[in-house]
């Protein structure tokens, strides 16, 4: 069936509009007449024809983010709360969807429900938007009938995994774009500033000081070179690339990062509260702890930690405990596993994990906050050190030009 965009006459005399799929335009003429909205007819067209054509640029296609899906679970879960059918719930999401991609997965949707098919089994066949996690703990809330809780705990937990995300990259994006604008400006002090002076010095006849020729040589060498280490910058770069996506080049990578001064800790840190906040969600939303351990190491983001995971899941199998693997992997700080001991024994798991995700995504908090506020100096420090000895190095002939000219 297609999709129509209308214009009609409500029953208090205002001008409406909105989408419909049916088989054809007189088909929307009879549903809208129906619910006593007079159409108007050459305002019924079918979507994607003629003038009512959407256009894409390739390259500029838009694209469904993690923002779009908590809106639409959030929403969800507000209607389905209110006691409309699923159905109706995802073709009123699709008719305001601004986003054609997305418009068209809540449309496909709602057509397999409409089908017979439960909705976490529709949500399975777009598992490039919705992960493992959100797919099961849908499956879990339709099998319990609690499924606008299970959509308002799934909107919670993915804005604070939003939020966690956005304060790690805040952390990292500052001093990245610092330091590279110091290489920028070093290499176009080495390569066009430097070699002006070097003409000038070349006139003076006597020896320069030490610092000037240190820098005039490190030019030469930049000039020389500069091809050279742009494709060494760039195979360095593709070659870590495709070496993360190999399962032993992403374990040895995040187990290097891990061990970072400073970030290796707020790596961890953040890596525990992702761990404890995704599986005390899956828990108390009623997954089983083997498939909930299972889906968390597949979203953990860090190979180490999913390991970790996977083997304390296999532990559980045997019959063991989850502390005790956890505690034997030296990954988790030894409070971590103490809690979740304490958790596991007091049949109050989901209430420890949460407590420790909090408590973490606070150590999170204030650690960007003080690497963001330690970071200023030592950045203001290495820019002086820098560009500004390559400055200064430059003048010192001309500082010292009556003992250097005779």
């Amino acid at each position: 069936m297609a999709i129509y965009r209308w214009q009609g006459i409500s029953p208090r005399g205002e001008t409406i509009s909105g989408e419909m799929e049916a088989a054809s335009k007189e088909a929307v003429l009879s549903r809208l007449r129906a619910q006593r909205i007079q159409p108007m007819a050459d305002k019924v067209r079918e979507k994607g024809k003629g003038l009512d054509r959407e256009l894409t640029v390739p390259g500029f296609s838009e694209s469904i983010k993690a923002a779009d899906v908590v809106v639409f679970t959030r929403q969800l879960a507000t209607m389905i709360d209110a006691g409309l059918p699923i159905v109706q719930c995802l073709d009123i999401l699709a008719q305001q969807t601004e986003k054609k991609v997305f418009r068209n997965v809540i449309r496909q949707m709602k057509e397999d429900v409409e089908s017979g098919s439960t909705f976490s089994d529709a949500l399975k066949k777009h598992s490039r938007h919705f992960d493992d996690l959100f797919i099961s703990m849908v499956g879990a809330g339709e099998i319990g009938g609690i499924l606008d809780t299970i959509l308002q705990r799934l909107a919670h937990y993915m804005e604070k995994t939003m939020k966690l995300k956005r304060k790690i990259k805040g952390a990292m994006i500052y001093p990245a774009v610092v330091v590279s604008v110091a290489v920028v400006v070093t290499a176009v002090l080495l390569i066009f500033v430097i070699p002006v002076f070097k003409e000038l010095f070349g006139s003076f006849g006597q020896e320069l000081p030490a610092p000037t020729r240190i820098c005039i040589a490190l030019s030469d060498f930049t000039i020389a070179n500069i091809h050279f280490m742009i494709i060494a910058a760039v195979i360095a770069f593709v070659g870590l690339k495709q070496l993360y996506r190999t399962e032993g080049g992403q374990l040895a990578i995040d187990s290097f990062l891990l061990q970072t001064p400073v970030f290796g800790d707020l790596i961890r840190k953040s890596s525990v509260a992702r761990f404890t906040r995704t599986l005390s969600t899956l828990v108390s939303s009623g997954v089983p702890i083997l498939d909930a351990l299972l889906i968390t190491a597949q979203t953990s983001g860090n190979k180490v930690i999913e390991r970790a995971v996977l083997s304390t899941r296999v532990s559980i199998s045997e019959g063991n405990s989850i502390h005790e693997p956890l505690t034997k992997s030296k990954v988790f700080p030894p409070m971590v596993c103490h809690m979740i001991s304490v958790g596991e024994s007091t049949g109050a798991l989901d209430s420890m994990l949460n407590k420790i995700a909090e408590f973490y995504e606070d150590e999170v908090d204030n650690m960007v906050n003080n690497l963001t506020t330690l970071m200023e100096p030592i950045i203001i420090v290495f820019l002086g050190i820098v560009i500004g000895g390559l400055v200064v190095a430059m003048y010192l002939p001309i500082f010292k030009l009556g003992t250097v000219i005779k």
